[in-house]
């Protein structure tokens, strides 16, 4: 459990768990936004147990023991139409901060396990359900994906080229950026609620809010008729040249974002163009943007990425390489904040924020289905506290290796 206000911390004498050692948090197995918002509690040191369906997954194309998803968890396999295992789910949930799920609306409910079953055993309880449409509305009800998530919000309209389609962001902004993240931030603000009144409460994580809400600055930039919304056109769409992605004489790119008039002039000598004219006018004429465009493209093409990187080095012209993700792994400045790590001989982002006095520890591997269900089974046979992780309970997740084999 969450220690109160007047608790002792000890943090500053013992070994740092991470600033979330100590929460308890469930999670319903399920794919993308909802599995981030839970790992990113457990790599800043929550316990979370993971409930996987029992002799399956939750359709994942990505098999569990492989999915980077799920690193710093237990699990445990139980049939959640098999009222002993659900008797046990509830056990679980009885001695939990947090439970995590993203089903369709109603689906735990008819489960047993929505969120009237859980406060009555557990009043304190934050029951967090990931969604993309939300639990009410229209659309609710329906199957989506992020694709239509960030379309029914206004958000895919606004990334693409001026005479292109709009461009498909990944699945970056609806699932994890307004998904994950948001049920994550949803979390901590209503532990920090339960903190001071005792009470758990529901939260209503959809993408589509999530996403809407990523989009708040177009929308001040809207309000102060600084923003078209035809594609392309604007400062951050690729409307502006010193806003812009451009291709070198060695098919690489270059990304360019030399916004402040400073660092526009730190730009334009690095091209070996005057400050003057219209390359001087042009930051603050839009009519003009097209056209320079072309110009910077053409300047840019006559020589390779290395050469402009040699010539930007040092300065403030806010120019940087477009690197693969293969490079980014290597990058001297990602390999200085440590912003990958290898786990299991596998590459993957690093745990963040960083923290000065409870840094995150090493993550842990992504557990097989059921591979700790033994454990937690005679734990929770045993006491009718959470049943705390063995020593050697991490040990034995499977390597990368043997899970190609």
């Amino acid at each position: 459990m969450i220690p109160g206000r007047n608790s002792c911390s000890t943090a500053e004498s013992e070994p740092s768990q991470g600033v979330l050692s100590g929460l308890r948090v469930v999670e319903l197995a399920g794919i993308g936004p909802a599995p981030f918002a839970a790992m990113l509690l457990g790599d800043l040191g929550a316990d979370v147990i993971r409930i996987d369906r029992a002799g399956g997954h939750a359709g994942n194309p990505v098999p569990p023991a492989q999915d980077l998803l799920n690193r710093n968890r237990r699990s445990i396999e139980l049939d959640l139409k098999d009222g002993t295992d659900i008797g046990i789910a509830k056990s679980l949930i009885s001695e939990a901060d947090v439970l995590i799920e993203g089903y369709r609306p109603g689906v735990t409910e008819r489960l047993r396990l929505g969120p009237d079953e859980c406060r009555q055993v557990n009043p304190r309880l934050v029951y967090a359900r990931m969604t993309g449409w939300g639990q009410t509305g229209p659309l609710a009800p329906h199957a989506g994906h992020d694709i239509n998530y960030i379309s029914q919000v206004g958000l895919l309209d606004a990334i693409g080229s001026r005479n292109g389609p709009p461009a498909i962001p990944l699945n970056i902004i609806g699932d994890f950026g307004g998904g994950g993240l948001l049920l994550a931030y949803g979390i901590l603000a209503a532990l920090y609620d339960v903190a001071k009144t005792g009470i758990g409460q529901v939260i209503d994580a959809a993408m589509t809010d999530g996403a809407a809400l990523l989009t708040t600055m177009l929308h001040t930039w809207r309000h102060a008729n600084l923003w078209s919304d035809r594609r392309g056109t604007n400062m951050l769409d690729g409307g502006a040249h010193y806003y812009n992605v451009y291709q070198t004489s060695d098919d690489r790119y270059l990304s360019v974002g030399a916004i402040e008039p400073k660092f526009y002039r730190d730009f334009l000598r690095g091209l070996g163009v005057a400050e003057d004219g219209d390359w001087l006018t042009s930051h603050s004429n839009a009519s003009q943007w097209a056209e320079m465009t072309e110009r910077v493209a053409a300047i840019i093409r006559g020589r390779t990425l290395a050469d402009w990187l040699d010539t930007f080095a040092g300065s403030d012209a806010c120019v940087s390489p477009v690197l693969t993700v293969d490079e980014a792994l290597h990058d001297a400045h990602n390999v200085a904040r440590s912003s990958f790590i290898s786990v299991d001989g596998v590459a993957q982002p690093a745990p963040a924020p960083k923290f000065d006095r409870s840094p995150a520890p090493p993550p842990r591997p992504w557990p097989a289905p059921g591979q700790h269900s033994a454990e937690i089974r005679s734990a929770l046979a045993l006491s009718p506290d959470w049943p705390a992780p063995t020593a050697e309970s991490h040990s034995k997740a499977p390597s990368a290796h043997q899970i190609q084999e």
